[in-house]
Order: structure tokens, then sequence, then C-alpha cells
């Protein structure tokens, strides 16, 4: 006695088919319609923070902090020694 039915229910098969790709479809829909509307939601976000920060009266160009040379101390004492002009073999 076989284990399966030697007969093949085309039509079971065709419709289950055709629900995992309605299902694939409308999955894939979901997840480009959230990733759009999330990027147009990021986006839109950056702008008015841009913006805000842009057409500010007192935001001017300059850095808050004060650049030291590169030539200046550097607080760490390997930045004391001066830099070797010839390299020594090994022994």
């Amino acid at each position: 006695m076989p284990l399966f039915g030697s007969q093949i229910h085309w039509q079971g098969i065709g419709t289950m088919v055709t629900v995992a790709l309605l299902a694939l479809f409308a999955l894939t829909f979901t997840v480009v319609s959230y990733v759009e509307w999330s990027s147009n939601a990021a986006v839109a976000e950056f702008m008015s923070t841009t913006g805000s920060s842009a057409s500010d009266p007192n935001h001017s160009n300059e850095s808050p902090a004060p650049i030291e040379s590169l030539k200046g101390r550097t607080g760490c004492p390997q930045g004391k020694r001066s830099l070797p002009t010839e390299l020594m073999p090994l022994p």
C-alpha cells in the first residue's frame, strides 16, 4: 500500500501557490511602504532641525572651541621629543 495517494490534486496546489504569492506580495508592499514612510519622516525631521539652526540669528560659522596649532604642546610625553632623523639598524 503506497504511503501517499497516487492522485495529485493540482487545483489544491494551484490555490496554495496563489495564496502564498498573494501573501508575499502583500508583505513586500507593506515593507516597502513602511520604509518609504519612515524615510520621508526622517527627511522631514532632518530638514526641520537644520532649517531652524541655520536661520538662528545667534548662530555663527565659528567653532565654539579654539583650535590649537599643531606645533604647540600636545600634553603627551611622546610629543615633547624631537623626531629621529636617522633609523638605527637592529644588532
